[in-house]
């Protein structure tokens, strides 16, 4: 179990889309945007528009008062600095192994600088395969080089 303290409106929001028996797919179709980005927005890591907050609601019979709740701007991260949750921990690691040679290869290729995370997509693909499916996870953000000035 994670140690992650889930906000109360992510739990009413999960609860809800579980009772109805949808995924993060078929919510994609309703709002039109991304699975990946409408689960960020459940967890309070993403605003959403009034448009927005209110067809989701709608979606899951949830009253229109929380549209204030799913409108402020966020405070980002989550959790503790090493997470616990097993998947969760899994990137943490994938990032001690690989993020040096990542950012060594990123920087040959474009120079100093970094990914944005603000000017960003995130998208996560099943890629079956006989010996076991995979997860295919596509981070797509905007090169940022550092200033001199």
């Amino acid at each position: 179990m994670s140690n992650v303290e889930i906000p109360e409106i992510t739990e009413k929001l999960l609860a809800a889309k579980q009772t109805k028996g949808l995924s993060f797919a078929d919510l994609e179709k309703i709002l039109e945007r991304d699975e990946v980005w409408i689960a960020s927005l459940f967890y309070r890591q993403a605003a959403a528009s009034v448009d927005e907050a209110s067809k989701l609601l709608h979606a899951l019979d949830l009253p229109q008062d929380l549209i204030p709740e799913l409108t402020a701007y966020p405070t980002k991260g989550l959790g503790p600095i090493v997470p616990t949750d097993p998947l969760i921990y899994r990137f943490y690691e994938i990032m001690q192994v690989y993020g040096m040679p990542m950012k060594d290869i990123i920087q040959e290729k474009f120079g100093d600088g970094i990914m944005s995370a603000i000017d960003f997509t995130l998208d996560i693909e099943k890629i079956e395969d006989p010996k076991g499916d995979r997860v295919k996870v596509i981070m797509n953000g905007k090169f940022l080089p550092y200033k001199k000035w």
